[in-house]
């Protein structure tokens, strides 16, 4: 990628992330682990284990700092809501002043794509992100093209995003992120909605990125193509981390979290 928008790999430390939701449903129950730069770690679970809710708060997306804050619903029952706990991107603890200098280091790809494309053309939804951090128009164009090429989408510029297959518009949210180049790359459910041949294309792809890579997925096959590391989740707190090769291997496990 373009020297301006290159970032190293970075890893991150989340210690003690506790959140629900603004009515109360908990999603992260006291999660506290540790990934370093370069590593790819895949984080499975059942569905409502919290998989999306922990990607979109190391992306920053979900940033309040409240602890414990407490709110009334009309039949006067309390709950709780906000967020306790920290999580620390290469080093640099996330709080409403660091947002900024956080989502420079950090991609994520959505489950949905149609969440994130926004763009009329290709070209212009996957230079966005450069465009937003003001690259001069030739790195913006060179970090397109680059980016589309690394998931074969060549040619694509002028195209409508939203006329694609499902998995070409996931490849071109893959490509919008990457033209970033993040040094933490998140992806939720990255092979959903492609064919046998998109997923291997897809997981040698990541395999070759310098960047730290997370998956959430419930596709254990290409986890274990493109991980080296798993973490599971179930009831929004960590019941295991380890070796790709130990997770995958424990079917008792595996089948008591849903997995199997």
């Amino acid at each position: 990628m373009t020297a301006q928008g290159k970032a190293p790999a970075v890893g991150f430390d989340v210690t003690g992330l506790t959140y629900h939701y603004p009515d109360g449903s908990p999603a992260l129950d006291g999660v506290t682990l540790g990934v370093a730069a370069g590593e790819r770690v895949g984080v499975i679970g059942p569905n409502g284990a919290g998989k999306s809710t922990l990607l979109l708060h190391l992306a920053a997306l979900l940033p309040e700092r409240r602890r414990y804050l407490h709110a009334h619903e009309p039949g006067g029952h309390a709950h709780r809501h906000g967020l306790v706990g920290e999580i620390a991107i290469g080093g640099t603890p996330v709080s409403p002043s660091t947002i900024g200098r956080i989502r420079d280091l950090v991609g994520i790809v959505f489950q949905d794509p149609d969440d994130q494309l926004i763009g009329l053309t290709v070209g212009e939804d996957v230079g966005y992100g450069p465009r937003a951090r003001r690259w001069p128009q030739a790195e913006v164009d060179a970090a397109v093209r680059e980016a589309l090429q690394s998931v074969s989408l060549d040619g694509y510029d002028h195209r409508s995003p939203h006329h694609l297959s499902t998995g070409e518009k996931r490849r071109v949210c893959l490509a919008g992120v990457l033209a970033c180049a993040p040094g933490l790359l998140l992806l939720d459910e990255p092979s959903s909605g492609l064919d046998p041949r998109g997923r291997r294309g897809l997981a040698a792809l990541l395999r070759s990125l310098a960047a730290t890579i997370i998956v959430a997925s419930h596709d254990l096959a290409f986890i274990q193509q493109v991980c080296t590391r798993i973490i599971v989740l179930d009831g929004g707190a960590v019941v295991a981390d380890g070796a790709a090769g130990e997770i995958l291997g424990d079917g008792e496990m595996l089948e008591r979290h849903g997995l199997a």
